[in-house]
């Protein structure tokens, strides 16, 4: 069997945690593997004992679109995969997807490969949404092989003609890494920090956000419907965890006022380890606008907890209706105002949902699972040109 050398191009350090696992898993089974990153790479120790595998920083590789840093980019990248001739490039993320395709191209590589977690362009109008279009034209058109994360995005590329349905595959179930069910469980550790958590919120109904915080995550109707919940029920709290990005994505000012003012809602920062988060609520409420195939809802369901979600890629595959959560139109406050206000009043149909969380988390999305559909890909890829 050939055993092939590949080489991972991703955004930043924070998606090592994404991928955590699966390169020196791939690694084990013979493949010889390397990630090329954007800077700054924070905490290098830590980031490349998460990578597990050689890693390169493309210290100009950065998510906001800034022309000159993004050529210094493609020149960097150029030069690692010089260097490094392997027979497959694989992106993620657009930014990375879109240079590292045109580099892996430039330098001959036989084999390159974009996963498409999430299109930007899908909630965009106007100039940027014929930028955002045509980057994804040229990445699609310099990859020889798009893995979208879901199947609803597999039809979205297909039908709006990015790329054609033999340049397709989806892995598996969809999800780019899966899930870690041995680590996403309620260990005593786990549910000793929620009640600890559960002690500081008070003996109430509490609904929990894990993410951006940011308007492209359905926030403001989030913050706009809790309002209305806690206005007639009090004993609800609100948990944010995760961190504003005020320069990429910001909040409008009156969400700002609402959650400056009103004590329901405790924003929890950044927090390393979710899991505590998620056992200590209720109801995971995830109204974002756009998704890849978002490891959130996977998360909450592998900890028992129902999710309501929006009808977009990804979190309309997790979620079936109403057997592990509900989902509603995107950016429609009123329905999620209903949803958030029927789980309250109907708990016993929250606790038939929150049994079946994990059992159907655990039949479709499965770490092992995705890693061997992955290895797999590799394999018939390099196989087939022996």
């Amino acid at each position: 069997m050939f055993m092939s050398k590949i080489v991972r191009v991703i955004t930043s350090s924070v998606s090592l945690n994404l991928l955590r696992g699966q390169m020196p898993y791939m690694s084990r089974n013979g493949h010889t593997f390397f990630v090329a990153f954007g800077g700054p790479f924070e905490d290098s120790a830590s980031n490349r004992m998460k990578a597990g595998v050689p890693v390169y920083e493309i210290k100009h590789l950065v998510r906001p679109v800034k022309p000159f840093s993004d050529l210094l980019s493609l020149y960097e990248l150029i030069k690692v995969i010089k260097r490094l001739n392997p027979d497959i490039v694989h992106t993620q993320t657009p930014k990375a997807g879109l240079l590292g395709m045109i580099a892996a191209w430039f330098c001959g590589v036989p084999y390159r490969i974009h996963s498409v977690g999430g299109m930007p362009l899908m909630t965009r109008r106007g100039v940027m949404r014929f930028i955002l279009n045509l980057t994804e034209t040229v990445t699609y058109k310099a990859a020889t092989l798009v893995v979208p994360n879901s199947k609803t995005m597999a039809s979205f590329i297909v039908d709006h003609h990015y790329a054609p349905r033999s340049k397709i595959i989806v892995l598996n179930n969809g999800s780019t890494n899966g899930i870690d069910l041995e680590y996403f469980d309620r260990t005593p550790e786990v549910v000793e920090r929620a009640k600890r958590i559960r002690e500081e919120v008070g003996e109430s109904f509490v609904y929990l956000f894990v993410g951006r915080i940011v308007k492209d995550k359905g926030i403001t109707e989030l913050v706009d419907a809790f309002e209305r919940v806690n206005e007639e029920h009090p004993e609800t709290r609100l948990l944010l965890v995760g961190t504003q990005e005020p320069e990429l994505d910001p909040l409008p000012d009156r969400t700002q006022r609402l959650l400056a003012d009103n004590d329901a809602i405790i924003e929890a920062g950044w927090q390393d380890d979710v899991r505590p988060w998620f056992v200590a609520s209720d109801l995971f409420t995830f109204p974002s606008y756009r998704e890849g195939f978002p490891n959130v809802v996977m998360q909450a369901g592998a900890l028992g907890i129902p999710s309501i979600v929006t009808d977009i890629n990804g979190s309309n595959e997790i979620i079936i209706e109403g057997k592990n959560g509900t989902i509603i139109p995107t950016r429609d406050t009123d329905a999620l105002y209903r949803k958030m206000t029927e789980a309250l009043d109907h708990r016993d149909r929250l606790t038939e949902m929150a049994a079946r969380c994990r059992p159907l988390i655990a039949s479709r999305y499965r770490q092992e699972d995705v890693w061997r559909a992955t290895l797999e890909m590799y394999r018939s890829l390099t196989d087939d040109a022996k």
